[in-house]
Formats: structure tokens, C-alpha cells, sequence
């Protein structure tokens, strides 16, 4: 665990490090994954996600913090990088149900568990984080991202994935959505399933989807897979680009401290 995962790294050294480093840009990226009670095959398609970053030759920490996700170990609210599994030389794990609601600050924000999991895991290029789309929207309130979309070829999923988008369109003002379907790769339900949910996305949300991929729960996670392929490549290019706020507070800091 410690040859993959460095120490936590030290403190900034003065008010406006910390924003200089944030905006500095770095190649670690958190993908979030929107929890969809209605996937029966949700470890199935984090396996094949997790499989095709580590293809790319990404080394991959997936933290699972769903409500069907194992409880961490008591150790992880002291020592989050001490409860990380490493699964294979590009994979670790980390069972985090519950963890977010413990780095919510007084103005409702689990930003901070972001940065715990960086100290946690320097290493890691991408971190998936597998969450409820309300403590997704806690984690993300101020950082930009494409949230990935959990569904299957039936209608209960769709319509809790299309109610995950509706919240993190709302209270993140992320606009952008991908989606993976968990259904086999000659349903014929899947283009009107992935149709539907742009529909409504951009007609009551003015929200976009941008790509979407099948996933197959039945193929090995190792399966090539062009489209999923795609969809995660785009992912690691998105641009880092800092909201307005952000960007007024770290120049504030900047000037002060100069």
C-alpha cells in the first residue's frame, strides 16, 4: 500500500499556496460516478471503467461510497491512506460509505474529503469516486467536472438517472453528463434509453449529454471496448478551468500574500 500510495503531502505554506497549487494544475483527476440504486450491475461497470483507465495506463483509486458500499474501517476518519487497498499494481480500493458526511463543513461542502483523498493517494492518476448524487453535489459544489450517469435498459434507472443530473445540474451548476448502460450490447432499448435522457437533460435542465457508452456485465472487464474507451479518454482531457468565484478568491489570496 505505502509503495503505491505516498504520504500525505505537508501543509501550504502560506494562505494562498494551496489556490496557487490548486489552479498550477495537476494529471490527478476525479471522475465522479453517479450511484444508481437501480444498476444491479453497478460493480460490473466500475470494473470495466476501472480496467480501461488502467489499460491507458492510469493507476486507478476507486472509492466506493455508495449506501451498498462496505463501511470503511474506523481507522479511515484518522488515517484515510491506512484503509487503502491495493488491488494490482494500477488499482486500490478504498470502501468509504458514510466518509463524505463526515468532511461536510458548516456551509454544507465535502470539498475536503477531495483533498484528503489527494494526500491519501498522491499517486493515483485518476480517482473514481462512486457516490450518491447528493454527496457528489457536496463534494463538487466548486470544482468542475463531467459526472458519469449509472444506468440500465429499464425505466427505473433511467428515471433515478436523470434525477441524479437534475441535482448535480442544480446545486453544482455542472451541465456536462456522460452515461454508461449496463444492458447487453444488442439491446435495442439502449439509443432510445440514451436519446431520452439527453432529451430531457437539455429541454428542462439546458444540460448536456455529452457521450455514452454500453457496458456489458456479462463480457470481462478487459473486454476492448471502443466506445467506453472513448468516453473515458474525453474524460481525461477535460479542462481544468476553475469557477468565477474561484478564480476572484485565489488572485484576492495572491495579491495579499505578495
Amino acid at each position: 500500500m505505502r509503495d503505491f500510495y505516498a504520504p500525505s503531502a505537508p501543509a501550504p505554506l502560506d494562505q494562498a499556496d494551496g489556490l496557487r497549487r490548486l489552479f498550477a494544475g495537476t494529471r490527478q483527476r476525479f471522475v465522479p460516478l453517479a450511484a444508481n440504486p437501480h444498476v444491479a450491475a453497478s460493480g460490473a461497470l466500475l470494473d470495466h471503467v476501472t480496467a480501461s483507465f488502467a489499460a491507458r495506463g492510469q493507476r486507478v483509486l476507486v472509492v466506493d461510497a455508495a449506501d451498498t458500499a462496505p463501511l470503511p474501517n474506523e481507522m479511515a476518519l484518522l488515517d484515510v491512506a491506512s484503509c487503502v487497498e491495493t488491488l494490482s499494481d494500477h488499482v486500490a480500493y478504498l470502501p468509504a460509505r458514510g466518509l463524505p458526511l463526515q468532511h461536510v463543513d458548516t456551509r454544507g461542502s465535502a470539498a475536503s474529503f477531495l483533498d484528503t483523498l489527494s494526500q491519501a493517494a498522491p499517486q493515483a492518476d485518476v480517482v473514481l469516486l462512486h457516490a450518491n448524487a447528493t454527496d457528489l453535489a457536496r463534494m463538487f459544489m466548486r470544482r468542475p467536472a463531467r459526472p458519469i450517469l449509472l444506468g440500465a435498459d429499464h425505466a427505473e434507472s433511467l428515471k433515478h438517472a436523470y434525477a441524479a443530473c437534475k441535482l448535480l445540474a442544480q446545486r453544482c451548476s455542472l451541465m456536462t453528463f456522460d452515461l454508461l448502460i449496463a444492458a447487453p450490447r444488442r439491446s435495442k432499448r439502449v439509443p432510445s434509453i440514451a436519446s431520452s435522457l439527453a432529451g430531457c437533460a437539455d429541454g428542462f435542465l439546458g444540460a448536456v449529454l455529452h457521450d455514452w457508452a454500453v457496458v456489458d456485465p456479462s463480457t470481462a472487464p478487459d473486454t476492448p471496448d471502443m466506445a467506453l474507451d472513448r468516453l473515458l479518454a474525453a474524460q481525461l482531457t477535460l479542462a481544468d478551468d476553475p469557477l468565477p468565484g474561484m478564480v476572484m478568491a485565489a488572485r484576492a489570496a495572491s495579491l495579499g500574500a505578495n
